[in-house]
C-alpha cells in the first residue's frame, strides 16, 4: 500500500528526491515518516510529517539538508535530500502511523513501503 521510489547512485554533495505513493487507502489522517537502514546497522528515524503537513521533525544528522513534505490530494509523501553524504547511504523506507501528530518511533508505524536504495559515493 506504500510504494517508495526515487533512490539511486549520486556523488557526495548531490541531491535526490524520494517519493512514497500510497494506494488502497487514504493516509491523510496519518503521520508519515521516512526511516533508513544501512548495512549492519539498525533502522533509524530520518524524518516525520504530521497528517496535515503543518509539523515536521528531523533526525539531527539530516536536519538542514533533508526536507519532508506531503500532498494529501495525491496521497503522496516526499523526501528532498540535498548535500548528500556517504553516510546517508542506506535503504530508505516510508511508513505511515495512525497517530496524526509527529511520531519518531518505528514501533508506532504499522504501514511500511518496500524500501528504495540510496547510495552516495565519495
Amino acid at each position: 500500500q506504500l510504494q517508495a521510489c526515487g533512490g539511486g547512485l549520486v556523488q557526495a554533495g548531490g541531491s535526490l528526491r524520494l517519493s512514497c505513493a500510497a494506494s488502497g487507502r487514504t493516509f491523510s489522517n496519518y503521520c508519515m515518516g521516512w526511516f533508513r537502514q544501512a548495512p549492519g546497522k539498525e533502522r533509524e528515524f530520518v524524518a516525520a510529517i504530521s497528517s496535515s503537513g503543518g509539523s515536521t521533525n528531523y533526525a539531527v544528522s539530516v536536519k538542514g539538508r533533508f526536507t519532508i513534505s506531503r500532498d494529501n490530494a495525491k496521497n503522496t509523501m516526499y523526501l528532498q535530500m540535498n548535500n548528500l553524504k556517504p553516510e546517508d547511504t542506506a535503504v530508505y523506507y516510508c511508513a505511515a502511523s495512525p497517530f496524526p501528530s509527529l511520531v519518531a518511533s518505528s514501533t508506532l508505524y504499522n504501514f511500511w513501503g518496500q524500501g528504495t536504495q540510496v547510495t552516495v559515493s565519495s
